[in-house]
């Protein structure tokens, strides 16, 4: 492709989510620091919301990437699952049987080995990613598993992660109790003129490039076109 030309190392626009390329603006920086506290102090929920493109998946690798074995992660990616199939799921970060038949045996299982993770000295981190496309009855059933305690401690924190519409589910009537126990709510917004210079830059410094293949017009384009909205910053840039 262009690599050769302009004297880089790898494609620097691609759109997979590669930490190396990890850039946080003022914005994405806020968003992580929301998550750590959530992760450290939160008795509670914690939804970050944001547009299609604007980096929360970036944001919750990010997360992951800092976190130490002191914490056990469960990141749920594809929430279309029915609600057997999630149990089991998630039953697989401790191992737990490929095969569960009922809600009643995942239920044991579940208390269980969050007591066994406590007692160990370790936090447990359920993560939904595209949290906007679970269920309601699925839902539900995330929130009553929040409920579970020790000595009034909570065994588990949950992230929820969406896109906007993901705010207005949460407003329903139904999801009212789930509502009252969000402890942090943030929303990403796109990037200003300034970070998305910034943004290019850094990704082309770290291809291997000096950060200077576009011009100010050029960049000022870029964002005009791509209304800061990173995904679509890195497929206007490598066209």
């Amino acid at each position: 492709m262009y690599t050769s030309f302009y004297k880089l190392a790898e494609m620097p626009f691609t759109i997979s989510t590669d930490p190396r390329f990890l850039w946080l603006g003022d914005k994405h920086r806020e968003a992580l620091a929301n998550l750590n506290y959530g992760l450290v102090e939160a008795d509670g929920y914690v939804v970050l919301t944001g547009d299609v493109g604007v980096g929360k998946t970036t944001l919750v690798n990010a997360l992951l990437e800092s976190v130490d074995d002191s914490i056990l992660t469960i990141n749920v990616s594809h929430p279309t699952l029915s609600i057997l199939e999630f149990f089991r799921f998630v039953a697989k970060a401790w191992d737990g049987p490929a095969e569960m038949a009922t809600k009643v045996e995942f239920l044991f299982f579940f208390e269980e080995s969050l007591l066994k993770t406590h007692e160990e000295g370790r936090k447990v981190l359920l993560i939904i990613d595209e949290a906007h496309k679970l269920s309601e009855e699925l839902l539900e059933e995330i929130r009553l598993l929040s409920n579970i305690e020790h000595q009034g401690i909570r065994l588990i924190n949950i992230f929820f992660v969406g896109q906007n519409e993901l705010k207005d589910i949460l407003m329903n009537p139904q999801f009212r109790a789930l509502r009252q126990r969000i402890t942090l709510f943030y929303d990403i917004k796109p990037l200003s003129p300034g970070e998305t210079a910034a943004y290019i830059k850094h990704r082309l410094q770290v291809a291997g490039g000096d950060g200077d293949i576009f011009s100010a017009d050029a960049v000022a384009a870029v964002h005009s076109f791509s209304k800061g909205y990173p995904r679509l910053i890195n497929t206007i840039c490598g066209r």
